[in-house]
């Protein structure tokens, strides 16, 4: 037994003054201490032991009077105390609560298409004005729904209502001038092709054949003027301008009635039967013509009223017949007559003329 034991080998307690942490640093102390805490009878307590092994009494030393207080070392490991384990009764609430699985969310509906009519469809239907007309007044605030003011293009309402425009649009309807042409052979009544010219061209004051209580021609009353029915290169006869969707609108529409008249002169020898299938029977683009006013005037003249007006229409239908056309002039349109107005010239429809 060395000096500085008892008779158990065991170092007396430290005192004050002395370092308390000397005999953590001799070795035969620290297997010493290694040796106790492996064996379960010295354990302090039934819990796991910290990442180094050592008892809790380790990693709270006591401190001796007047000695330095020393820093803690930072504990390591899984068992980091700095990761707060959750309580146990929450943990076992969560164990015995069931889990509820999630319903398979149900695939979207398809969007529905908006309720109503477009209300600038409604007005042309109506043959208050075309849809450009009405697109200009809804923006400019002069359409009204039901007494409420509509200014959104594209609003939709019930086919329905009751749709009032305001003063300014009758107005600037009333400026809206229409006027009948008699249109020469080569000139186009559509947009232009390459090397032609648009029969709109032939409007100016000098081709003007002026009628009692006509208001005076104006270089705007050409802006918007477009053709109210097809007349093509080769033809003449009544061509119908206007500024007015309404008048469009009844004569070029697709269940327009209106009738249009036209003399044909024609050569070749025509078919069997070929009178009867002009005036019904007849295809053109796998569609079926609608019936037909047809008279045979002479060998080589027709007289023809039309209530549709596909491209060339007459043309392809004497084809058919074995018929050439090679001249055609119309002569009327609805109730409106081409007259005397001399070639190339024009003049306003009267207050009193309808189609």
């Amino acid at each position: 037994m060395s000096d500085g034991q008892d008779k158990k080998g065991r170092r007396p307690t430290a005192t004050a003054g002395e370092d308390p942490w000397a005999k953590w640093r001799k070795s035969e102390d620290r297997d010493e201490l290694r040796t106790e805490a492996k064996s379960p009878a010295t354990a302090p307590h039934p819990g796991p032991l910290p990442a180094s092994g050592a008892r809790e009494s380790v990693s709270n030393p006591p401190r001796g009077v007047g000695s330095e207080p020393a820093a803690r070392p930072r504990p390591t490991g899984t068992l980091s105390p700095l990761k707060k384990a959750a309580p146990a009764r929450n943990k076992a609430k969560a164990a015995s609560k069931p889990v509820q699985q999630r319903a398979p969310s149900a695939p979207a509906a398809p969007a529905t298409s908006p309720e109503g009519v477009r209300l600038s469809k409604v007005m042309s239907s109506r043959g208050l004005c075309s849809r450009r007309e009405a697109d200009l007044w809804i923006e400019r605030g002069w359409v009204f729904v039901d007494g409420v003011a509509v200014t959104e293009l594209g609003s939709r309402i019930d086919p329905a209502a009751n749709i009032t425009i305001a003063r300014e649009a009758e107005r600037d309807q009333a400026k809206q001038v229409t006027i009948l042409l008699h249109k020469p052979v080569g000139y186009v009544s559509g947009q232009p092709e390459p090397g032609c010219t648009p029969a709109v061209a032939l409007i100016s004051a000098e081709t003007w054949q002026h009628q009692a209580g006509d208001p005076e021609f104006k270089p705007w009353m050409l802006r918007g003027l477009a053709p109210a029915g097809r007349l093509d290169i080769d033809s003449t006869g009544l061509l119908v301008l206007t500024q007015d969707g309404r008048v469009a609108r009844k004569l070029i529409g697709e269940d327009s009635p209106v009738e249009k008249e036209y003399l044909v002169r024609v050569s070749g020898e025509m078919i069997t039967n070929g009178l009867e299938l002009l005036r019904h029977g007849l295809k053109l683009d796998g569609k079926p013509l609608k019936p037909a006013w047809v008279k045979q005037l002479n060998e080589d003249q027709l007289h023809i009223i039309l209530t549709e007006g596909k491209k060339r229409q007459i043309r392809r239908m004497c084809e058919q017949v074995g018929l050439r056309v090679i001249g055609l002039k119309r002569v009327r349109v609805g109730k409106v007559r081409l007259g005397d107005l001399p070639l190339g010239q024009w003049r306003f429809l009267r207050a009193d003329e309808h189609f």
